[in-house]
């Protein structure tokens, strides 16, 4: 795949090269030639050879590289193709997860939802009071008396106080006991 300049560059210097040696052999017949005539002839046979022959083995390292950059680039398509396929896979499994997390998801918050309402059925049946629900509630998720006085904005002697009447009504020793009562189900 040599270029057209090349091509026409190896040409050029094979007609010099032949030319050259075709007035070589004629000026070696006659009987007085000049040798400094002869000899810059045979030089420029040299060097036009030598032209050609770096040309070609030029051209030759050229396609051999070219030849290589195709096998490479085969070799880069097949990767692409497989790193594609990969990623396709990928985002395949990537879809099913988001589709089996949004699922759990909506699972979770409908059982979050019904656990709210057993739970708020059960503080009922201890005929607590709105605040008593309210302090259980708070007490479930592990909050301490100052923190639901904070909350509730009001003195932590009253929480204590309404925490003590939850215990009473529920007939359970502390908070550790009331928790134990709603989660001991989701321990067996």
């Amino acid at each position: 795949m040599p270029r057209a300049k090349e091509t026409y560059l190896i040409v050029i210097l094979i007609i010099v090269a032949l030319l050259n040696v075709y007035d070589f052999y004629y000026d070696m017949q006659e009987e007085d030639h000049n040798k400094l005539h002869l000899a810059l002839e045979a030089l420029i046979i040299v060097v036009s050879m030598a032209g050609v022959s770096f040309l070609i083995r030029e051209i030759r390292q050229r396609i051999r590289e070219i030849d290589l950059l195709g096998v490479q680039l085969k070799i880069t398509r097949a990767d692409l193709s497989t790193t594609r396929d990969t990623l396709d896979q990928t985002l395949g499994t990537l879809d099913k997860t988001r589709a089996n997390l949004s699922e759990l998801d909506e699972k979770l918050r409908h059982a979050s939802q019904k656990y709210g309402e057993v739970i708020q059925e059960q503080l009922s049946a201890w005929d607590f009071t709105a605040s008593e629900k309210d302090v259980a509630l708070l007490l479930l998720k592990g909050l301490s008396f100052e923190e639901i006085a904070g909350v509730r904005d009001t003195k932590e002697k009253t929480v204590r106080q309404q925490a003590t009447a939850i215990y009473r009504k529920s007939g359970l020793n502390g908070r550790h006991e009331l928790a134990a009562w709603f989660f001991e189900d989701f321990l067996t």
